[in-house]
């Protein structure tokens, strides 16, 4: 399941702050304000950092404290003084060491106070309804595996290292199918509910009641692209077997490995269908196990006539369609590795993401790589949709 997230490559962590000649006093005060934050929080100065701030709180700096962090820089693209006090809008850039390839962003507002003349944070939170950052809403703990990295809040060191386990499975797992043309490395965000879970994307927690994980990322980002992040939610996560929480966490693994040939031309049945794919191979899992919904549908005789539209895989959707949807996906990708044969639907798969724009890609891969049209694909599929659940 994917979301959004845009990267931009900067340079060091304080490069570019400094005041040009001419600027507004405060503008060049403001900007020597957050060289000298971003600097406390990359060097853990606790002192430094409420020297940053009005009430002297160095809270934040001690949540983040074991997010192992290489670049945080802080950019001034707007001031509003009004007196003693301010708004700056601010663009904060961090990069996780060994996770990312160029630093994350995030677009803040920060309310700043004036004493004696020095400007201070009276508060910094994410601009308008953008997203918050997991060490807001707590206290980060971080669990180092063999491939991955978990960082979560309100959960023990040893919750998350099991989740770290799974993980450090599902990506040898994935680079098994996919190769190893990809980082190899997952960060695994746990926050503490459904809610938190919400305010990390930045949406109503309503349209993720049920979803166990979803994996932010930009779709067909280039290698120089921010390690995408697999956010859980823990509490419909946790109340998975262990079975139903390794497919999950390499189903997401398979976003994170296929996220450059996954692009605004891949439809989601294929994207979803070939994580749940390779989430379920080799498990033994019968189609009726693996789509029970689909089952229970072909029971009341409604046999689904096209392959799930992406408006089908909506979170805030019906449950069942979702799950329809899903299944639907999986089935389609299952039916090209049986007759075409796996390395073909790998072929598939990036053949659909290389295409220009979403109109023909599908087409033009399946008369490329699978020598069929849409038509007979659909019809062959709904045959073996019956055939597998009968």
């Amino acid at each position: 399941m994917r979301a959004g997230v845009v990267g931009l490559v900067v340079g060091a962590a304080l490069s570019g702050c400094a005041g040009a000649p001419g600027e507004p006093a405060d503008s060049r005060a403001v900007k020597e304000l957050l060289e000298r934050r971003a600097e406390a929080v990359l060097a853990g100065d606790t002192a430094g950092f409420r020297a940053t701030e009005a009430d002297g709180d160095a809270d934040e700096l001690d949540d983040l404290a074991q997010v192992p962090l290489s670049t945080w820089k802080y950019e001034l693209t707007r001031l509003d003084p009004a007196g003693d006090e301010a708004t700056a809008t601010v663009r904060l850039q961090y990069r996780i060491t060994g996770y990312d390839a160029a630093p994350v962003t995030a677009d803040r507002t920060l309310r700043l106070r004036s004493d004696d003349g020095a400007w201070r944070v009276a508060s910094d939170r994410p601009q308008g309804k953008g997203a918050e950052q997991l060490w807001e809403q707590g206290e980060v703990r971080a669990v180092q595996g063999q491939h991955s990295l978990v960082l979560g809040v309100g959960r023990s060191t040893e919750k998350l290292r099991a989740y770290a386990d799974l993980a450090d499975r599902a990506v040898p797992a994935v680079q098994d199918v996919w190769g190893k043309g990809w980082s190899g490395r997952v960060v695994v965000l746990v926050p503490q509910s459904l809610d938190a879970m919400g305010k990390l994307l930045g949406a109503p927690s309503s349209g993720y009641q049920g979803i166990a994980a979803v994996t932010t990322g930009e779709a067909g980002g280039s290698d120089a692209a921010p390690a995408d992040r697999i956010i859980l939610n823990p509490e419909a996560f946790d109340v998975l077997g262990d079975f139903g929480q390794q497919v999950v966490l390499t189903h997401e693994t398979t976003h994170v490995a296929t996220r450059t040939d996954t692009t605004p031309a891949t439809p989601l049945w294929l994207s979803e269908g070939f994580a749940d794919w390779l989430g379920y191979l080799g498990s033994g899992r019968t189609a009726q196990q693996a789509a029970p919904e689909l089952d229970r549908a072909l029971d009341r005789s409604e046999q689904p006539v096209a392959l799930p539209t992406d408006d089908e895989f909506a979170f805030a959707g019906h449950a069942s369609r979702l799950a329809q949807a899903y299944e639907g996906g999986w089935l389609a990708c299952k039916m090209i590795a049986e007759r075409w044969g796996q390395q073909k639907l790998l072929a598939f798969y990036k053949a659909v993401g290389g295409h220009e724009r979403r109109d023909g890609a599908v087409e033009d891969a399946l008369h490329e790589v699978l020598r069929t049209d849409l038509e007979t694909f659909t019809r062959e599929w709904r045959e073996y949709v019956r055939q597998e659940l009968a």
